[in-house]
């Protein structure tokens, strides 16, 4: 009985990730989004989706066309997700104490994702460049990766800012600090030179009286 062809005689484009730390079937609920849409659109699905694992598929993704671009000089605006499947890792025991000295197993699953990409047919090719052009948008491909790239160097930029923003305020801490240390120590100093001024004027006043004893 054929069940056709095997995973790892797939044709296609293909990136792997494995021993991610998270269960497979997490990452097959996100991968069931993606699977047989235009690379473009894939992208736009795991940029919105709210799951973690999504990240890690998405990067994964990338990889995939990165492939097909440099090494099989395909354009990321012709290709599609063929495959996509996650497959059981090893799984890591821990344990966890519980009550009256007993313990329970926790078992932390991995998981091996693979994503397959390949080109579009020149019919489906065409019905997606009219599609395109009927909507308006721009080629996927190409506009998705410019535009991650430019969200990365904004990211980047603005991660900068708040690094020297954070530098520069705990500098003026600082700065902050040290003037109150050096009011501080002005404001015992001045303390300590009225203290002596109030035993300069007590020595003069006993001086007085000592002077007055002796003229009577």
């Amino acid at each position: 009985m054929a069940f056709g062809a095997k995973t790892n005689e797939r044709p296609g484009v293909r990136a792997e990730v494995k021993y991610v730390r998270s269960s497979a079937y997490k990452a097959r609920e996100i991968l069931d989004l993606i699977r047989g849409l235009p690379v473009a659109r894939a992208l736009e699905v795991l940029e919105m989706a709210e799951r973690d694992i999504a990240r890690v598929v998405l990067k994964c993704l990338e990889s995939a066309i990165a492939n097909a671009e440099h090494n099989n000089q395909i354009p990321a605006d012709e290709l599609f997700v063929s495959a996509c499947f996650a497959d059981e890792g090893p799984t890591l025991k821990r344990w966890r104490p519980r009550a009256r000295g007993r313990a329970t197993r926790i078992r932390k699953r991995t998981c091996h994702i693979t994503i397959i990409v390949s080109r579009l047919s020149a019919d489906d090719l065409e019905k997606l460049r009219e599609r395109e052009a009927a909507s308006g948008r721009v080629s996927g491909g190409r506009a998705a990766a410019e535009a991650r790239r430019e969200r990365v160097a904004r990211s980047r930029q603005a991660k900068a800012e708040r690094k020297v923003e954070e530098e520069h305020d705990h500098d003026h801490d600082h700065d902050h600090d040290h003037d109150h240390d050096h009011d501080h120590d002005h404001d015992h100093d001045h303390d300590h030179a009225e203290h002596d001024d109030d035993v300069v004027v007590e020595a003069v006043a006993d001086e007085a009286v000592e002077t007055d004893g002796k003229e009577d």
